[in-house]
């Protein structure tokens, strides 16, 4: 059936519980999975109390934001070790993390996304709307949304 899953993670508890889902069901379906991590992209300046203060280089965004992927990523590196299922990692900086996703399992030919069914609540979801909720609705590829 489905022979190449999409995990997106944010290092969350919620995303967790979803990576162990992932890598149980890829394990059920001999497939093998990728995770991916959107790294958010932080603009150049910030500006307070009369100050310009400049964000760090390029250089030492990437290096942070590589960092934080591999922090949130190795959960499932581990997972997939220990369930004995093929496992690759990657991430990428996007200012629109459900459109990276998307990207992402069309770039890797992935036939299944798997991801955790959280994000803003409140008058901030119906507002900004959940990651979750634009992947659903945006994406070609099917996307089972673990609770």
């Amino acid at each position: 059936m489905f022979k190449h899953i999409l995990v997106p993670t944010d290092g969350s508890r919620l995303s967790a519980k979803a990576v162990k889902q992932a890598v149980k069901l890829a394990k059920t379906l001999g497939a093998r999975i990728t995770g991916f991590y959107a790294a958010p992209d932080y603009n150049s300046t910030y500006y307070g109390d009369g100050y310009i203060l400049r964000a760090p280089s390029a250089k030492a965004k990437a290096e942070n934001a590589a960092k934080q992927a591999r922090t949130c990523l190795s959960l499932i590196e581990v997972e997939a070790e220990v369930e004995k299922v093929k496992c690759d990692v990657f991430h990428a900086v996007s200012d629109s993390p459900y459109a990276a996703i998307i990207d992402a399992a069309k770039k890797k030919k992935c036939d299944l996304i798997v991801m955790a069914s959280h994000g803003r609540r409140g008058l901030s979801a119906m507002v900004l709307g959940s990651e979750t909720q634009k992947v659903l609705t945006h994406s070609k590829i099917p996307v089972l949304v673990c609770r």
